[in-house]
């Protein structure tokens, strides 16, 4: 099975903040399939480490209130053409992103209130007709699977 996964699960330091959201779960539950790694952010043209930003009124904004929806948009379209030239069977991406948040994203007042939304790339895969899920179902499901044996 091809596997498309953002960048940061996989333990590249391409976060806002310079790190990475590693998770040896997941690495583990990939280990026999092939992995395709992606940051939107960075295909967008964006620095590592970076001003946080989230989306606000539907623009993606940082917290010094520069509009950076350019930057994001791009990546997005970026990481959807190597979605559409790889053509994975999953798409599994970084909870709560502005790029990759799948179920639920913050809400753009930079105090870490959550609100129902996707990131851009999420929704482009998603229209463009990609499973995608966010990594804590991907390994809920997981963890329920191996509970049922």
């Amino acid at each position: 099975m091809k596997i498309m996964v953002s960048a940061c699960l996989l333990g590249i330091r391409c976060k806002y903040d310079g790190g990475s959201n590693q998770s040896d779960e997941l690495i583990r539950h990939l280990e026999n399939h092939t992995v395709v790694p992606v940051c939107p952010e960075t295909e967008g043209g964006l620095p590592v480490p970076r001003v946080p930003a989230e989306i606000a009124g539907g623009v993606v904004v940082n917290r010094e209130g520069r509009n950076v929806n350019a930057e994001f948009v791009l990546g997005a379209e970026k990481a959807l053409e190597i979605a559409i030239r790889e053509k994975p069977d999953l798409i599994i991406l970084q909870s709560r992103s502005p790029s990759c948040g799948v179920n639920e994203i913050y809400d753009g007042s930079f105090s870490g209130k959550l609100v129902p939304g996707k990131g851009l790339f999420a929704k482009k895969a998603c229209e463009y007709g990609f499973c995608v899920t966010d990594v804590k179902d991907y390994l809920g499901s997981c963890d329920n699977l191996w509970k049922k044996s």
